[in-house]
């Protein structure tokens, strides 16, 4: 997430009150997590585990709960609750707007697009030329929607990520201030949520075709041309590569990434990133074809049995 005009680490700090270590008008140009972060953005860490590849990511301003050396051609903020801070930092920069309409006056609609009845379109989306947008879709702030998209009713683009810190009074969210891109050519179906990324971009590549009761986590990359049927839940932070097929009621686990051109049969898990070019099935998940061979061992072993007892 990019702020709308560069500010200095100073400025920072005093925003979230805390001690900074580096040039007081270090440049910083945005937030963002780990896996996305770029030089100018301010990443967060609170754990010692994460301290190296927090303080050697390409960010370049760390937001860490202890003072630790600061690398070369970098600046840290010192914060007794990083998590915490991280959020005051997105509130600042993306704080929720409300809307009373049903169509925000910042939204921006493409010709030839229709916008069936109950619909809510949030501020500053931008949906393109041609689409059809059916009843009762939600689609939150600052969404991008390209051109000849369907969506199906009652879907939602736009809630926020399923990402928690436990604390002793309870689970504490962190604040979701990115987006969901919709490429070209999509389709989506009825009763499917994607949520926004919390400081990136959730996106859908050109002409994928997703069925209906689909779940696509925060900060996913769908590529394109790909086919996902329905029930199938997809966590955040996961990378799939174009031209993958995804059949019914697979589950994958976060941060995982799948090659193209893969194919996951049903009821598969995916616990670990794959090779793409491959078929794959079960939990956990192997290529189908060894999967297939296991369970038709598997079948053979009361008759293995009865023939050890025999002798």
């Amino acid at each position: 997430m990019k702020f709308p005009k560069p500010h200095t680490l100073k400025q920072i700090a005093e925003l979230i009150d805390c001690k900074f270590i580096g040039d007081a008008d270090f440049p910083v140009l945005g937030i963002n997590e780990i896996h996305v972060v770029e030089a100018g953005d301010v990443v967060f860490v609170d754990h010692p585990k994460y301290y190296d590849k927090a303080l050697q990511s390409a960010a370049t301003i760390v937001l860490i709960n202890k003072e630790v050396e600061c690398p070369e051609g970098k600046a840290l903020l010192i914060s007794d609750d990083p998590f915490r801070d991280f959020n005051k930092i997105t509130k600042h920069f993306k704080p929720f707007q409300a809307s009373n309409v049903a169509i925000a006056l910042s939204a921006k609609i493409g010709k030839n697009t229709i916008i069936q009845p109950n619909c809510f379109i949030g501020n500053n989306v931008v949906i393109g030329d041609n689409c059809i947008i059916h009843s009762n879709v939600s689609i939150y702030d600052d969404t991008v929607i390209g051109n000849n998209v369907n969506i199906q009713a009652g879907s939602i683009l736009g809630a926020s990520a399923f990402y928690y810190k436990k604390r002793p009074e309870g689970f504490d969210p962190l604040i979701s201030g990115g987006r969901v891109v919709i490429e070209d050519n999509v389709d989506i179906g009825a009763l499917c949520t994607i949520d926004k990324g919390v400081t990136g971009d959730t996106t859908i590549g050109e002409g994928s075709k997703l069925d209906n009761q689909i779940q696509v986590g925060h900060d996913t990359v769908i590529g394109k041309k790909c086919l996902i049927a329905s029930q199938t839940g997809i966590a955040g932070c996961c990378i799939i590569g174009d031209e993958v097929t995804i059949w019914g009621q697979v589950g994958t686990t976060s941060g995982i990434t799948i090659g193209e051109k893969a194919v996951i049969l049903g009821q598969t898990g995916v616990t670990k990133s794959i090779e793409g070019g491959k078929s794959y099935f079960g939990t956990p998940i192997e290529e189908s074809r060894v999967k297939l061979k296991e369970l038709a061992y598997i079948k053979k072993i009361p008759q293995i049995v009865e023939q050890l007892k025999k002798k």
